[in-house]
Parts: C-alpha cells; structure tokens; sequence
C-alpha cells in the first residue's frame, strides 16, 4: 500500500514515514524543503533500511500537484503535514499563511476526488480550539475564534474536509494534536527548523548549545501558577505512531462517521518555566533566559483531554516531559557536531 505524506522531511513528518516504513508500507513524500533538509531522506534510510520515494514542488502549485495524483493512481491514503506553522509569523504575515495552508489542500481534495483516493489524516491542531472555556479540552468543545491566522487556517481546513466529505466519497481522520517535542531515539531525525526557531524546544537547545544568546520566555502574567503558558507536550515519536494507527483504521474501514476528530496530547499541562526546569533536570545544562513581553497569538493555556484517543484508537502517548526534553538535547547536540544542512 503506498501511501503520500506531505511535508515528509519536516519534523513530525519524517518520524512518520519512519513508522510507516516500519509497518511495511511504501512511501512517497512531497515537500518543497522551504523549511526542512533534503539530508533527512537518506537518514531516514539509515534508520529503516528504505528510502522512501520523493518529489520536489509546492502543493500550492495547481498544475504540478494536478499531475502528480495524475501519475500515482495506486495512492492508498494521505497524510497532509504540509504547511507553515508559526503562530507569530502568521500574525505578521496572514496572507502567505492563507495561500499556502488552504491552497495546497484544495489541490490534495482536487487531486484525490479526480482519481477516486478516498482517505485523509489531516495535520489539525488544538489551536482551533482559540482559549478554551473549559480545560481540559475535549474533542466536542465548541470552537473559539482562532487567535491567529495559523489557527484560523486549521479551522478553515477542518470546515472544508467536512464539507467535501459530505458530497464526495473522500473521509478524513483529524488529528489535532498539541505541542510535539523531542527526537528520534537514534538521533538521526529530530527538530530542525531553518532559520530562528519559533517553537519553544529548539529554541531552548540552541540557547543551551550557544547558538543564541538566551531564550526568550513570551510573558510571566499569565494567569496560571508561575505566570509562564500552559501548553500539552507530547513526544514526537508518540505522535508518529498514532497517525499510523489512523491510516490504517482508515484502511481497515473501522471508522464510525466519515470524518473523525481525535486529540493527540499527554492530558497534562506543563508551563514554559516548567519545560525549562525539566531541561535542566533532565540534562544538567543550566539555561540563559529572559522574561520578554507576551507575544501575539499566544494563548494563555491549553491541555488535552485525550480519553477519546486512548480508548478509540487504542493510543496513548508514553514518554514524559524529562524524557522528551532529554532526547531533543541529544539531538542538538548531534547537529552541533556531525549533521548540519547544507
């Protein structure tokens, strides 16, 4: 069975192909590597002993992304990582967000309608749930306004998967998961973002490693115990496999409704200064930061509820947070020494 991962030598995407390769599938990534590496394909055939297949362009590109699905009628189901994800530079640039995350899944829709490819999982997450009201969230909580255009483009998406599902045969599994960290345990695959790191754990193994010359911590006001955000962290590895389990409860026809929402997260909270206390516990490396003001976007907390993810896909995330943060230090350690973009 092949399957198409979009974004597939991006973070989250390449520890998936890792797990599909390894449940005996056969892969083939799109991505334009605006924001990931090509080295990552080859070490991800260190890991798995397979490469998986390959094809450069932008899914935002009508045309090419018309002609790909033209010649690859056998694809069995996607995952659709592709997309830019920074919360702050959505804020600053709504249109090159809007383009790019709800274009190239019109295209994908188009592709997979005109040549009858009828399964999704879509890379959703617990920013369509804006502020909750209630925490943890739950999968029926009612959404909020999105506080970012990044958000805003999920919820779009989502609002356009149900929609196509309802006249066409395509179903789609939504996975809205919430805040990824960590490495492969080989230390072959890992975080990295090109360019200044907007998400908080690179950002803190770069300060720990002495590429930059302090981690900024968005605003200690917050109304939560040390005034630091709340968020869900789960490790990476955790969240590959579950897309997994959704391929193939897709392929397996074992889905209830045609479209399906799950919450993907440990169903705890932990705050920044937290995250940084666990870093430097787990580690032994003591971090330069400083209290910046809040920035624009951020919401103030947010954790999971994931009882409907553990007992319907039969998923539950494993690692903790001093396991999490101890493998993405491994990772940026390796970066500093042997494997370096080019």
């Amino acid at each position: 069975m092949k399957i198409l991962v979009t974004g597939g030598t991006g973070y989250i995407g390449s520890h998936t192909v890792v797990e599909l390769l390894a449940k005996g599938y056969e892969v083939i990534i799109v991505d334009d590597l605006s924001n990931s590496s090509i080295e990552v394909l080859g070490n991800i055939e260190k890991i798995t002993g397979k490469k998986p297949l390959f094809e450069q362009f932008n899914l935002t590109d009508t045309e090419k992304t018309g002609a790909f699905f033209r010649n690859n009628t056998d694809i069995g189901g996607i995952i659709h990582f592709a997309a830019f994800k920074a919360v702050g530079e959505s804020v600053e640039f709504p249109l090159k967000y809007y383009h790019n995350n709800l274009v190239s899944l019109i295209n994908i829709l188009h592709g997979m309608k005109e040549n009858t490819i009828r399964n999704i999982v879509f890379s959703s997450s617990c920013t369509v749930y804006g502020q909750p009201a209630i925490l943890p969230v739950k999968e029926d909580a009612p959404l909020q306004k999105a506080w970012s255009p990044y958000g805003n483009t999920k919820q779009i998406s989502e609002d356009i998967l149900n929609d196509t599902s309802k006249v066409t045969d395509i179903q789609a599994i939504l996975l809205r998961y919430f805040n990824p960290i960590g490495a492969h345990e080989s230390t072959l695959i890992g975080e990295l973002p090109l360019g200044e790191p907007n998400s908080l754990m690179p950002y803190i193994t770069q300060t720990a490693i002495g590429k930059r010359p302090f981690l900024r911590v968005w605003g200690n006001d917050y109304d939560t115990p040390d005034g630091t955000a709340i968020r869900d962290y789960l490790h990476v590895t955790d969240l590959a496999k579950a897309h997994v389990i959704a391929v193939e409860r897709m392929l397996n026809s074992k889905m209830k409704q045609k479209v399906e929402v799950f919450n993907l997260g440990t169903g705890n909270g932990f705050s920044v200064m937290q995250v940084i206390d666990s870093f430097e516990r787990s580690t032994g490396v003591r971090l330069n930061y400083q209290i910046m003001g809040r920035r624009a976007g951020d919401i103030e907390q947010v954790w999971a509820d994931t009882d409907f993810a553990n007992k319907e896909l039969g998923w539950t995330a494993e690692k903790n947070l001093d396991e999490m943060t101890l493998s993405a230090w491994k990772w940026e350690k390796v970066l500093a020494k042997e494997w370096a973009p080019k």
